[in-house]
């Protein structure tokens, strides 16, 4: 990881009261110009409040101490990257989405489809979602046709996807003849399945900042956009929509109502599901 810092505060917070803002700014421009993050485009007190405890429970004064220290110790960046990203995520959350997915959405796309399925599972995060989506299309008995990928920005979120384990919370909502059927346990933990693990190709991948491929049939992104500014999502929004194949459609969060979906070519068909119209 080759990270330069471009800006340089010195001191810490008590050298006066335009600093902290000045030493916040100067960390967003450094992580942007070093990785592509654009931490502008998230939420900035929530994202600032965040990363403030981050940097004050590793002992750092200042976010300009913080972004040397990131630049040099990976495990420290990685916990950035997390912290930064909030991966908390379960299988099967809100599970009448998932049903909804399963009875309706899935055999409507896959009526008269001859050339498989392509899902995306966008901001993975540490693999519940795009696990969820693989035993759904497995119990359709279209998983084997499917191309399904799983993106994020955090390298050590996708090093535990690929891993595969879980504690038993990630599964307190999976229907238990499924759970019985794609977990091992493993001690206190409990092993994703192999077969349907090798289903998936894992990538990294920047949102805001790297482009989409096209043609896909579902993209699911839930509890994700929170997270970012309005400028932001309407982009993602767009991006989104031009990702989809016409009639696909894009599964977003409980707390993720897309106002004026219109505008992006993308209409509300079951809640929280949108489909780019024809």
């Amino acid at each position: 990881m080759d990270i330069k810092q471009t800006f340089s505060p010195s001191g810490g917070e008590s050298a006066g009261t335009s600093l902290p803002d000045q030493d916040y700014l100067a960390f967003i421009e450094n992580v942007k110009r070093s990785t592509g993050i654009d931490l502008s485009e998230y939420k900035e007190a929530q994202m600032k409040r965040r990363l403030t405890t981050l940097r004050q429970k590793n002992g750092y004064q200042s976010f300009a101490a913080f972004f040397e220290a990131i630049s040099k110790d990976k495990s420290l960046f990685y916990e950035f990257l997390d912290r930064m990203t909030i991966n908390v995520s379960e299988f099967w959350r809100n599970p009448n989405r998932w049903e909804v997915l399963r009875d309706i959405i899935l055999p409507e796309l896959a009526s008269g489809n001859k050339r498989g399925l392509r899902v995306w599972s966008a901001a993975c995060s540490t693999g519940e979602e795009p696990y969820t989506i693989a035993m759904i299309l497995d119990g359709k008995g279209l998983l084997a046709e499917t191309k399904l990928v799983a993106t994020d920005i955090d390298e050590g979120a996708l090093a535990k996807a690929k891993q595969g384990l879980y504690m038993e919370r990630s599964l307190k909502d999976v229907p238990q003849d499924v759970a019985a059927r794609y977990f091992t346990q493993e001690g206190a933990l409990f092993r994703f399945s192999e077969q349907l693990k090798g289903s998936i190709e894992f990538r990294k991948q920047n949102l805001l900042l790297d482009p989409f491929e096209k043609g896909h049939d579902l993209i699911v992104c839930r509890n994700v956009m929170i997270y970012f500014t309005e400028e932001a999502k309407t982009k993602l929004y767009h991006k989104f929509a031009e990702a989809l194949r016409p009639g696909g459609y894009l599964f977003v969060g409980s707390t993720e109502q897309i106002f004026s979906p219109g505008q992006y070519g993308l209409e509300p068909t079951e809640t929280f599901f949108y489909q780019k119209k024809d």
